[in-house]
Formats: C-alpha cells, structure tokens, sequence
C-alpha cells in the first residue's frame, strides 16, 4: 500500500469528528506534509476543508490531479504527488459517495418519449436518516418552463409512493 499505509497526520486526526475513521490517505503536491483523506464521513481536503460525502456530486482522476464537484459550490482540484498510487483513495471516495445515493431517477421531460429531461437523486449522509432530494436538469432544459415544477412534483410524488423515500 506504500505512503497509504503510513501513519494519518496530526492535523487530520484533529479534525476527525467522535466515531469518525480515515479509510485512505495520501501526500498532495503541495508538501509540507498536506494530504487528502476520506473517511467514513467526508473528504478531507489539504487546505482543512471537509466535505461530506453526501455533497459530492462526481470526482474524477488523473496522474496530475483529483477532481470534483460539489454540490453548490462548483468544481475543486486538488494537485496530487508523483509516483503515488491512489487507487485505495479512488476506491474509497467512489464507495463513499455512491453510498450516499438512496435514488438515481431520469425523468423524460417534456414528453414521455423525450430524450432530455431531469434526474432526480435522493441522498443521505453516513449514519443519517433524512434524505434530501437534488434536481439536475438535463442539457438544454429550461429551469424556467412553466410545466417543469409541474412535472418535478408529479416526479417526486410517484418516486415517494413507488420507493418509501
């Protein structure tokens, strides 16, 4: 596991909230001995920043860099060392945020047979109970079409009868 299996640095340890453990860690470029680590409730970021998980909405590697997007707030990059081998960091922060995911649902819209429309995704945070729901509209949807609230209500209610969520 190489520099994965090292020892988790103070400044992350110190941030870790009651219960909560580090599942993958690994040196960024920017030294100093930063890191980006997951845990079981969030992303640590190198600058101290924690993300949940449940607010990741996709990440994405490369050689150079770690990736992605959160929700409300755009996307971030971290810059990630050479000869490092994130793959148990990659795998942890897939599993954790597709954990978070209680429903996935593309909605046609505007018409049954439409091949644009909106998703509907439903998450919860590790340990948490409530759900909350996400609208992500599909390219070239317009937020402002007057039958969209229509059909995203329609959408949601079917979903909450169908799946209890």
């Amino acid at each position: 596991m190489g520099l994965l299996g090292r020892g988790v640095p103070a400044a992350v340890r110190s941030r870790l909230e009651r219960g909560e453990r580090v599942l993958a860690h690994a040196p960024v470029s920017t030294g100093g001995g930063a890191v980006l680590a997951a845990t079981t409730r969030a992303l640590h970021l190198p600058d101290g920043r924690t993300v949940p998980w449940q607010d990741i909405d996709r990440a994405r590697w490369s050689r150079e860099e770690f990736s992605f997007v959160e929700e409300g707030s755009g996307e971030h990059t971290v810059a990630l060392r050479d000869a490092v081998d994130y793959r148990s960091l990659a795998e942890a922060v897939s599993e954790r945020v597709t954990a978070t995911i209680l429903v996935n649902r593309f909605v046609p819209f505007p018409r049954p047979d439409s091949t644009t429309g909106f998703r509907l995704v439903a998450r919860r945070s590790p340990g948490g109970s409530d759900a909350s729901w996400r609208i992500h509209l599909g390219e070239g949807l317009d937020e402002k079409d007057p039958r969209l609230p229509d059909a995203v209500s329609r959408a949601l209610d079917l979903l909450h009868d169908q799946m209890g969520v």
